[in-house]
């Protein structure tokens, strides 16, 4: 009978650590608004853990000694970088004379990016909905308004339920800076307004119909409808535009005379993105091929779609798994 083979050093690490890559991935995310920084911060994370591993003895668990690494690799990443927002981040909503939107230079800012929910997708119902609930949009956004510290705070232990000796060991500091950072990360939190309409999950049925008629709106270029499936609140914004515009009379507007284009213009594949409803969105070349045009996130609500954020950036649609062009 043949011995089994001996578990080498990284077998050893890689059955202690490989099961919070996910959810790691979900912590870097938050810290850093980006889905493609996250995957670098995580792969810092594991290549710092392996060079630390032979010294690691137990004295914390194997979670919380990474989310100790991947928290402060993502606080020296994040001292030396932006801000990520959105247009809503920059400005009030645009009132003046109907014009397409002033669109932001190249690097002039730093954009706030979707997260697929397949990155994080997770077997255990429960923990699934706790991810999705601690990524949405609105949460995120929220998140890169707090200095980095406060943020992690916030993070460890209002998202991941750390406590306050947890955070403190995993922040190298003390309990006390903890409980007094968070409070300062709650606060700031509540000046940012109060916490929007819940949104409906993917997997409601009138959050499905919404995403439909949206996506079904687009293709025909019909106006009449995106007016059944916008709330009278409804704000629409897109990256890289500095504009972004609050009322269902204002988002149409700007749609029908700017965006909507000619039936048969777009097309859209349903998708998820930070717990939302999603769509993949191609236009039509003069060619006839349509290329990526980027990733629209929804926020259905049960009177309506509240909010509409389109990422207009191509590379996304590969990112969420789809072609960079389609031809029906």
């Amino acid at each position: 009978m043949q011995e089994p083979t001996p578990r080498t050093a990284k077998d050893e690490f890689a059955a202690e650590t490989e099961r919070f890559r996910r959810e790691l991935l979900a912590h870097c995310y938050r810290m850093a608004g980006s889905a493609h920084e996250a995957e670098d911060l995580v792969q810092e994370t594991y290549l710092r853990a392996w060079r630390s591993y032979a010294g690691f003895e137990g004295r914390a668990s194997v979670r919380s000694w990474l989310y100790a690494i991947a928290t402060n690799v993502c606080l020296t990443a994040l001292a030396s970088r932006r801000t990520r927002v959105l247009p809503s981040g920059l400005r009030e909503p645009y009132d003046g004379p109907g014009r397409p939107p002033s669109q932001a230079g190249p690097g002039e800012v730093s954009w706030l990016e979707p997260l697929p929910d397949r990155w994080i997708a997770d077997d255990d119902p429960a923990a699934a909905v706790v991810a999705r609930e601690s990524l949405r949009l609105a949460l995120v956004v929220s998140l890169q308004h707090l200095p980095p510290r406060q943020r992690a705070i916030l993070i460890l232990r209002d998202v991941l339920a750390f406590t306050a000796p947890e955070t403190a060991r995993i922040l190298d500091t003390t309990t006390t800076a903890v409980k007094s950072g968070l409070q300062r990360a709650r606060a700031r939190l509540e000046e940012l307004g109060p916490e929007p309409e819940r949104p409906l999950e993917p997997s409601d049925p009138r959050a499905r119909a919404l995403l439909e008629d949206y996506m079904a709106a687009f293709e025909r270029a019909d106006a009449r409808l995106l007016e059944q499936v916008l709330r009278k609140d409804a704000t629409l914004e897109a990256t890289p535009f500095r504009d972004w515009y609050a009322g269902r009379e204002k988002c149409i507007r700007l749609l029908e005379n700017s965006v909507l284009g000619k039936r048969g213009d777009w097309r859209m594949i349903p998708t998820t993105a930070n717990g939302q409803s999603a769509a993949a969105v191609y236009h039509r070349d003069t060619t006839g091929v349509f290329g990526a045009h980027g990733i629209v996130v929804l926020t259905p609500t049960a009177t309506g779609v509240a909010r509409v954020v389109e990422f207009h950036d191509p590379a996304l649609v590969e990112t969420f798994g789809f072609p960079p062009e389609r031809r029906d």
